[in-house]
């Protein structure tokens, strides 16, 4: 089960370090591209980001939902629910949010949208964060 728990870790901990990475470095410098280069950029950068983002997202849901069922003796109750509907608020905020956003630049970019997506994906910034001290307090748990 110390095996599901550490992939469990190591997708929330990725995801929190690009989630930040997004949020201060990418999604700000969506900006400097030109509104006659952005839909095709966008493109690009949609089916690229699946590719970084989805396995592991994939991987952290599936673990999440484990832990809900065989959780370890040592993790609490409440911090595997707390990780969970972190998690739902993220998944919610992808499916919701931030996909709609990007389908609209991939079709009329504006620099309102573009702002739109930087604001809205506080939202999940600030969930992984949560997850992720929630996560390295369950591996201290688990450590004993």
């Amino acid at each position: 089960m110390i095996w599901l728990f550490l992939a469990h870790l190591a997708a929330t901990l990725y995801m929190t370090g690009l989630v930040w990475f997004v949020q201060i470095v990418h999604y700000p410098l969506f900006r400097l591209v030109g509104e006659n280069r952005f839909v095709a950029f966008e493109k690009q950068h949609t089916w690229r980001t699946g590719l970084v983002v989805g396995p592991p997202m994939v991987l952290e849901l599936v673990t999440a939902l484990v832990l809900i069922w065989q959780r370890p003796a040592a993790l609490g109750v409440f911090e595997v629910w707390l990780g969970a509907v972190l998690l739902g608020v993220i998944w919610a905020s992808t499916i919701f949010v931030q996909m709609p956003l990007h389908l609209l630049l991939g079709e009329q970019p504006t620099r309102q949208l573009k702002r739109d997506l930087v604001r809205s994906n506080w939202l999940r910034t600030v969930a992984w964060s949560l997850r992720s001290l929630l996560v390295i307090y369950g591996a201290a748990a688990l450590m004993g």
